[in-house]
């Protein structure tokens, strides 16, 4: 989930409202625009998931979004092209882009639609179109998905409703965000949820990364900085790029950190309000994360806040209590993988098409995908 920076929060009352185009009626509480969670097409698993955006924001998707749809082999590449997609994939969405994601419980005025609720295992999956009617003229307005696998959210149709723009607020500067994040490390997504799994929100990050990582390779080897961004994206790397002397240098970079002293790639993070991707200076690739993965990575929060007499080295832990640990290598979202590939111009070029084509044929494992 985006999290509300300092001043944000608190402000959702002054936000904007979604009402019903055929009748005027409201259909949202008031909303605060942030940026689309990387995990907006994710599934994960036989599990039920929580509402993937916080409770008083919404996003704006930029790509178009169910259906109806078309196979790949109906369209000529020029075709799929001019929509963005570059290497082939199962089908194309060719529903209206800009819809409105926003959290269940955020919805208001509301009715189900029967016969539109879909096939889905352990809820509604959005397979059969709108499934949301406005409650007061029974004009089809949203898409409601909850089934297992999917996050929770509610896609408002776009030519379905209109907003109601509450006050303009400035978003916080970068310096406000990383302050927050560094200061209250509760803001920032841990990687290890409690039972050992690796959190689905860094996998979720991390596979549209590697997209864009292995874009910025090259298609040479990478040198990795060790710790957590060695754990993250080491394996996948090792398997998908070739072996030898690396040609570039993966860094974190972003405020609040140093300048990376060789020159190569750069992990850095996406403003959780505006999708501003922080740019590096001189040129550098940049590799964007979610701001609360990248802080994560850039200022990690898993030691004791036990007073100890005369503190500990930064890289020291305590065992008391023990830092969670996963039971299992990083594993990466192949779908997300391949969706961001897909749609990256890069691909064209015959090394990188490589790449995809045979994450296209590696078979499933929870070490890599």
């Amino acid at each position: 989930m985006i999290p509300l920076i300092g001043a944000e929060v608190g402000e959702w009352l002054l936000g904007d409202v979604f009402v019903c185009a055929g009748c005027g009626a409201e259909l949202t509480v008031p909303l605060a625009r942030v940026a689309l969670p990387v995990g907006a097409r994710q599934s994960v698993g036989h599990e039920m998931l929580p509402a993937l955006m916080e409770s008083g924001t919404y996003a704006v998707d930029p790509q178009p979004w169910g259906p109806p749809w078309r196979r790949w082999e109906d369209l000529g590449a020029q075709e799929a092209a001019d929509r963005g997609v570059f290497a082939p994939v199962p089908a194309l969405s060719f529903g209206p882009p800009g819809s409105v994601v926003l959290a269940p419980g955020d919805v208001r005025g509301t009715v189900l639609v029967p016969e539109r609720c879909g096939d889905g295992c352990l809820g509604l999956d959005g397979s059969g179109g709108p499934n949301l009617a406005c409650a007061d003229c029974g004009r089809p307005v949203a898409t409601r998905i909850d089934d297992c696998c999917y996050w929770q959210t509610v896609r408002l149709h776009p030519a379905a409703v209109h907003r109601l723009a509450g006050p303009a607020r400035p978003a916080a500067d970068w310096d406000t965000v990383v302050r927050e994040l560094t200061e209250h490390g509760e803001r920032s997504t841990p990687p290890v949820e409690p039972g050992g799994m690796w959190s689905p929100l860094w996998e979720a990050g991390a596979s549209v990364a590697l997209a864009h990582l292995l874009a910025a390779s090259e298609g040479e080897p990478v040198a990795l900085p060790g710790g957590l961004v060695t754990d993250v994206f080491g394996r996948a790397l090792a398997r998908l790029l070739p072996s030898g002397v690396p040609q570039r240098t993966l860094s974190l970079a972003g405020p609040g950190l140093s300048v990376p002293s060789a020159p190569g790639i750069a992990l850095v993070p996406v403003h959780p309000r505006t999708g501003e991707v922080w740019q590096p200076d001189g040129g550098t690739p940049a590799v964007p994360l979610p701001v609360g993965v990248w802080s994560g990575l850039a200022f990690p929060h898993d030691r004791s806040r036990l007073p100890v007499t005369g503190g500990l080295p930064r890289d020291v832990q305590r065992d008391d209590p023990l830092p969670l640990r996963p039971w299992r290598p990083f594993g990466f979202d192949r779908s997300l993988l391949l969706h961001t590939l897909a749609r990256l111009p890069e691909v064209r070029r015959p090394w990188l098409r490589r790449i995809h084509d045979r994450v296209c044929e590696l078979p499933w494992s929870p070490g890599l995908f």
